[in-house]
């Protein structure tokens, strides 16, 4: 009876554990596996734990084995994060795991291989535990569309209330953060899909300069725009799992131009006095803007006044009339290409974009049941050799490429002319309901970012302040390959502002 006693005390430590490990840190976590005495045991608890956690809120869409989790642990015998486990978006090559995009079209898409980040990962011990829901075709199938939905992982929901959207496209990767899943996630950026969905959330967001981390082995939107980046509840363990998958990639050509001399171990020297006799940029509102974004700047130039930097207010000057037009033709063009080379080398049964759009053609009830797929339809339209009007495709393209240009020079600019260390912004407004007949909400609200999505530029996203019972954040932009000034920024910003909100479930 004794030794039978020992064994349930024994049981319930490890259940008590990994409950507990819900908003650990990442070096929190690690010392919690290293500490307990049955891993295996430990792993298929935390497993267990964090599905029956995400059962409402929708953040994960398939994870692995925990026997398959386990050996992962082993392997990463000796690693520096051995044990830490991460959450992947589901556009994301991984071994084992369908690669979907969310799409019901794409279940039979096993990887050959694993994307370069991937194994980066576990070449650092993280621990890739399964893959987050998203925006389906990281919100680029169609208009009126509601974020966080995919035909194949249904609804990702806000975990500060559930009836509000998470924002995406990479919501559950923001989502599985805010609950404290996991202490850290990839998520993956065109346009905004790392960005807001953090601050809607709550967390901390790193879209790097496009190419300091490679993109093979990542369903593509935009060569010139796509890239993946960390998400996490602190700058310092976002910027953890960037040191460890950033670098060069031969079979990503974009990586080849990060500077020789770019210092990887720096992105993780992080100082909270670094803000002192700092030059920000800060994006003022304009008039007529809501008075909660005058609010939110305020407290956010107090921070930064306290801690010794210097406010420098910004009014942005408008931009070209044709800016946006060009920027939808960039990703329409490089979609049908990128997307139909990722398919011709897949496992995939949908060998081009035109057999993706016949699918969903031939499954609207499941596909299709509220929104359309128009940019895949306007994506092949914009395929290389078509014509339109009387341009062909490829020299509109070509025309649209100015914008990116246009993009660099304008950031580069205000930085220089001021004398600034970094521009700084509202991220995004709070969540809004989902509605699923009429999509996404974006109106009367505030938003940075599209800049430095388009130029290729660094921008980081960390929690500002709470609006109304939901979170929103504060945006860090600057010029390429700045990261390590960046994230120092941020850091610093983040440690005199202690702000690290967590969602009160019990209230949904």
């Amino acid at each position: 009876m004794k030794n039978k006693a020992i064994f349930f005390l024994f049981l319930s430590s490890i259940f008590c554990n990994a409950e507990s490990l819900q908003f650990l840190s990442v070096q929190e976590f690690k010392e919690s596996i290293t500490l307990s005495q049955n891993k295996k045991a430990f792993l298929d608890n935390y497993l267990k734990t964090i599905n029956e956690l995400d059962i409402e809120v929708n953040s994960i869409i398939a994870t692995y084995d925990s026997s398959e989790i386990y050996k992962a642990y082993v392997y990463g015998r000796n690693k520096e994060w051995q044990g830490v486990p991460i959450i992947i978006k589901d556009n994301i090559d991984s071994l084992g795991l369908p690669n979907t995009a969310g799409s019901l079209s794409m279940l039979d898409n096993f990887p050959r291989r694993d994307a370069h980040i991937v194994n980066k990962l576990k070449k650092t011990g993280f621990l890739v535990v399964g893959k987050a829901n998203l925006s389906e075709w990281a919100n680029f199938r169609g208009r009126n569309s509601v974020s966080g939905w995919s035909s194949f992982g249904g609804q990702t929901k806000n975990p500060y209330d559930l009836e509000y959207n998470p924002c995406g496209s990479s919501s559950g990767s923001a989502a599985a953060v805010a609950l404290g899943l996991v202490p850290v996630s990839i998520g993956t950026e065109t346009n905004g899909s790392i960005t807001c969905p953090a601050s809607i959330n709550g967390v901390v967001g790193i879209k790097p300069t496009v190419g300091l981390v490679s993109r093979h082995g990542i369903i593509p939107i935009s060569s010139t725009q796509d890239t993946a980046g960390p998400m996490a509840r602190n700058v310092l363990d976002a910027a953890i799992v960037l040191k460890s998958i950033s670098g060069k990639d031969p079979k990503d050509k974009a990586t080849s131009n990060i500077p020789k001399n770019f210092d990887y171990s720096a992105l993780v020297r992080l100082n909270s006095g670094y803000l002192k006799g700092k030059r920000i940029g800060l994006i003022m509102p304009s008039d007529g803007d809501l008075e909660i974004t005058f609010t939110l700047i305020r407290k956010a130039e107090k921070v930064f006044t306290e801690a010794g930097a210097q406010i420098v207010p910004l009014k942005l000057k408008p931009l070209p009339n044709n800016f946006w037009a060009s920027a939808l033709f960039i990703l329409e063009h490089e979609f049908f290409i990128g997307l139909n080379d990722y398919l011709k080398k897949s496992r995939s049964s949908m060998r081009d974009m035109q057999s993706i759009v016949d699918f969903n053609n031939a499954n609207k009830k499941d596909t299709m049941s509220f929104y359309g797929q128009e940019y895949f339809i306007s994506s092949i339209a914009a395929a290389p050799g078509k014509k339109i009007k009387d341009k062909f495709t490829v020299d509109i393209y070509q025309e649209a490429l100015e914008i990116v240009g246009f993009s660099r020079s304008y950031l580069d600019d205000i930085l220089n002319e001021n004398k600034l260390d970094a521009v700084v912004g509202l991220t995004r407004n709070t969540a809004w309901k989902i509605d699923y007949k009429n999509g996404d909400n974006f109106e009367n609200g505030w938003g940075n970012g599209a800049l430095s999505a388009i130029s290729g530029y660094p921008h980081i996203t960390i929690p500002l302040e709470m609006v109304n019972g939901f979170p929103t954040g504060l945006s860090f932009m600057g010029t390429a390959w700045d990261e390590v000034n960046l994230i120092n920024l941020a850091y610093a910003f983040e440690q005199k502002n202690k702000f690290f909100p967590r969602p009160p479930l019990n209230k949904n």
